[in-house]
């Protein structure tokens, strides 16, 4: 029975040591270690989101010239303006340029006959108004 009275203030001792929570030095290795992670993941969440922009930008591209082309031949006349394609049922909603948040595209409005039926000119394609540069390098207003 004294064995386990000599013991037993020991494992007490140990026991409060224990409660007491973290020390300094592995919080700060913990934060460190925190911070290292984020600096490696933030940048990789960064290209992903622009990955996306520009995956959406280039479907809004094809997805309005294909329409404009459509429009053009259904309708024998280009149309003036993106509204026309919204007015006349060929898109829902002309979408936002992804690059710039807005919808402020640059509209090619050109003297090109796009059928031999058509009428009258207009806009031929559009590009974005963004002026930076994609990660392939080209600027997006050339896409």
């Amino acid at each position: 029975m004294r064995e386990e009275s000599n013991n037993t203030p020991h494992l007490a001792g140990v026991r409060s040591r224990q409660a007491r929570g973290f020390t300094m030095i592995e919080l700060m290795v913990v934060l460190s270690i925190i911070v290292i992670l984020m600096g490696l993941v933030v940048p990789m969440f960064n290209r992903s989101i622009l990955r996306a922009r520009e995956e959406t930008l280039r479907a809004d591209l094809t997805m309005l010239n294909k329409q404009i082309v459509q429009y053009t031949i259904d309708k024998q006349k280009a149309p003036q303006s993106l509204e026309d394609l919204k007015t006349a049922g060929y898109i829902e909603e002309v979408p936002s340029d992804p690059m710039t948040g807005d919808r402020n595209w640059e509209l090619e409005n050109e003297e090109v006959i796009l059928c031999p039926e058509q009428q009258d000119p207009g806009i031929t394609g559009v590009h974005s108004a963004s002026s930076t540069v994609s990660t392939d390098g080209d600027a997006y207003s050339t896409w």
